[in-house]
């Protein structure tokens, strides 16, 4: 295990009993009675990865002292939106690895990995029905339409030199801090509780999804698939104008915008990543990308500050450090 990963696993003793629960409630709700299916989730239960986000949801209900027998439950809930959402990206990506293995839609097709997506909204959604409190259900199928409406509008905006930074980082968000958002507020909320302590998780989530985000919109441009553990590269060659490639080219001189356009836009090109890079100028705007990361964590630490002395804090603050340290 390497000391990052290491270092995570360490992060989350806390929870450590939780996370078992979950893991347990995740695979007995992903289990069919189809060959076919059943092929499909255990191949996807090698993406299981971090599993932060079910992690966040423990966590934030240990810090604030709203832990319940259901959060494992909820925290599998989020995963599995998390899971659907990681199989339909790779699609829209065209990505090949996914956690050192086949993506769903190399190894089978992507109309097939469509419906694996689909099974598996299902599958969580189901279970948000049984639990005690409609609370799951309502922030998730909100947070699931915030999700897609990201997504639409990250490949409406494709090749869109011209969005502003608020722009971007709002359909940055709404795709990945969202979910994030969503986990630290039922952690603290679930199934009812205290609503301001709740916006304050809900706040620190957001702010480190965006965080995370940032930094993986960095590692798709200077990480290898070996070091990240997935397809790199997939945003230029896909079209996607992420905030480390609009720092760079609203800070760029005209050729270097122009140049900047043909590698995204030029036909028959292979490795637009490496050749942005090589002729991008990208270090100013991979230096404010990181610098924005930087802050949002700094936010998110204040937040975490304000919660009381225990273990699943101190968790949280090494997490918060985890985002921008990762290379995975």
């Amino acid at each position: 295990m390497s000391s990052t990963r290491a270092w995570l696993t360490s992060l989350l003793a806390p929870v450590d009993d939780g996370l078992t629960r979950m893991r347990e409630i995740l695979g007995r709700q992903i289990e069919e009675p189809s060959a076919a299916v059943s092929d499909m989730t255990s191949h996807v239960e090698r993406f299981r990865g971090k599993q932060l986000r079910g992690a966040l949801v423990l966590l934030c209900g240990e810090a604030t002292g709203n832990t319940t027998d259901e959060h494992a439950a909820v925290a599998a809930i989020v995963e599995m939106i998390h899971l659907a959402t990681l199989v339909h990206d790779d699609i829209l990506d065209g990505a090949e690895v996914r956690r050192r293995v086949a993506c769903v839609n190399q190894r089978w097709d992507n109309q097939t990995a469509v419906l694996l997506g689909d099974f598996l909204y299902a599958r969580a959604f189901a279970l948000s029905t049984e639990l005690s409190s409609r609370l799951c259900s309502r922030i998730l199928s909100e947070t699931t339409r915030r999700l897609c409406v990201g997504e639409i509008e990250q490949a409406n905006r494709r090749y869109d030199f011209d969005m502003t930074q608020d722009e971007a980082e709002a359909i940055c968000g709404a795709k990945t801090a969202s979910l994030y958002a969503a986990a630290c507020e039922l952690g603290a909320r679930y199934p009812g509780g205290n609503e301001e302590v709740g916006r304050q998780m809900y706040d620190l989530g957001w702010q480190l999804g965006l965080a995370f985000q940032i930094a993986d919109d960095c590692l798709d441009l200077t990480g290898t698939t070996e070091e990240v553990g997935k397809s790199v590269g997939t945003d230029v060659e896909d079209g996607k104008i992420t905030l480390p490639v609009l720092v760079a080219y609203q800070r760029a001189s005209d050729d270097v915008r122009a140049r900047m356009r043909d590698i995204f836009t030029a036909p028959d090109l292979e490795d637009r990543a490496r050749l942005l890079v090589e002729q991008g100028h990208l270090g100013a705007g991979l230096e404010v990308a990181r610098l924005r990361a930087r802050t949002l964590v700094a936010q998110a630490s204040e937040r975490i500050a304000n919660l009381p002395e225990s273990p699943a804090r101190r968790s949280l603050e090494g997490i918060a450090e985890f985002v921008l340290e990762r290379s995975f």
